[in-house]
């Protein structure tokens, strides 16, 4: 590599680096202004539109009913959109978002390989499989959870140990094929559950729909979301050390074994959780990290948080699109996968040839 390319590469990245120190904090605030303006226009579309204003007159009465504004206002078909049938389908869509987000991104982070995404190592077939046994056993949203993370964890492990049993463990590439196989390896089991189970129910629930959303799967959700987000987010500043490698990070006091381990068990317990109240929302995990990059750069103090708004403002999105256009008939998961795949080809021809330090 001679001198003048290493320079023009350098001057290229630059104004990119200089954008997201400077203005990543600024991109976050206006992302979560955003989604709060998207979550209260999603509340106004679908096969019953109301008008930003009238929508804005009953979520005021709902929250504050003591003031002028009296039920004979609204009408029954108002009040029970706006009370039972839109907030839970929002909620709910925002939070898988904001999971399959931050999920992607730590992923991404912790195994320095711009093209891993739950989808990629399996963890949400694994999901998908404890899912649908606990939906043909007809056990309670808990245990659709608890199977759900079993399943995505073992998947990891296997994915993992496939890797390990081929001695490059550290080969990125390796890993994604063996999360290929193992997830093809899930995905068999979900068929043969669905053959001899209840197949219309999990047929409508694996591929991925936020049609039947209440306020008991907002609840599944948003616990182990918002919990495992959390602590994400408590170790975003080590997970810039392990874009070093790890004897790198090992000198500046990481246990990087520890820390990878204590990322791979709350990315699974996200992912099972989404996979667990929605099905598969294909490719989230996968797209999202790369938009939020481009904004505010591979720092994960602030690409995290940016990585998860943006997930809630896309998946919701595409849920809007399916409850205003074809009134809920598309499931989301079908148009995450129809906008994912192109987004994935172009990103899988763009690194050929080029490592983490070029995305």
């Amino acid at each position: 590599m001679t001198e003048s390319t290493i320079t023009h590469r350098t001057n290229a990245v630059l104004p990119r680096v200089f954008f997201a120190q400077k203005y990543g904090w600024a991109v976050l605030v206006l992302l979560g202004v955003g989604l709060l303006l998207a979550i209260f226009a999603s509340l106004c579309v679908g096969a019953y539109p109301i008008s930003f204003g009238r929508a804005a007159k009953l979520l005021l009465y709902l929250v504050w009913p003591f003031h002028s504004f009296a039920s004979s206002q609204f009408n029954l078909k108002e009040l029970t959109v706006m009370k039972i049938i839109r907030p839970p389908r929002v909620l709910l869509a925002s939070l898988a978002g904001m999971g399959l987000g931050i999920s992607g991104t730590a992923l991404q982070g912790m195994l320095r390989n711009p093209l891993v995404g739950p989808d990629i190592i399996g963890v949400t077939s694994g999901a998908a499989f404890g899912g649908v046994v606990a939906i043909s056993l007809d056990l309670s949203p808990v245990w659709l959870v608890a199977l759900a993370f079993c399943g995505g964890l073992l998947a990891m492990i296997c994915t993992f140990t496939m890797a390990k049993l081929a001695r490059s463990s550290a080969n990125s590439m390796i890993l994604i094929l063996a999360g290929i196989f193992i997830g093809a390896f899930f995905l068999a089991l979900v068929g043969l559950v669905e053959y001899y189970g209840n197949i219309f129910r999990i047929r409508d629930w694996i591929i991925g729909s936020f049609v039947d959303a209440n306020w008991i799967k907002v609840m599944t959700i948003a616990i182990p979301t918002l919990l495992g987000g959390t602590v994400l987010m408590a170790l975003r500043w080590r997970m810039n050390l392990l874009s070093l490698n790890d004897l790198d990070a090992k000198s500046l006091g990481v246990n990087v074994s520890v820390l990878r381990w204590t990322i791979i068990a709350l990315v699974s317990l996200i992912v099972s959780a989404q996979v667990a109240v929605s099905g598969i929302v294909a490719w989230v995990g996968l797209v999202v990290p790369h938009c939020a990059r481009m904004l505010v750069g591979p720092d994960h103090r602030r690409l995290l948080p940016t990585a998860g708004l943006l997930g809630a403002l896309f998946v919701l999105g595409l849920d809007d699109l399916t409850r205003s256009i074809v009134h809920g008939g598309l499931p989301v998961g079908t148009l995450t996968a129809a906008v994912g795949t192109p987004v994935v080809c172009f990103l899988l021809w763009k690194s050929q040839g080029k490592g983490w330090g070029r995305e």
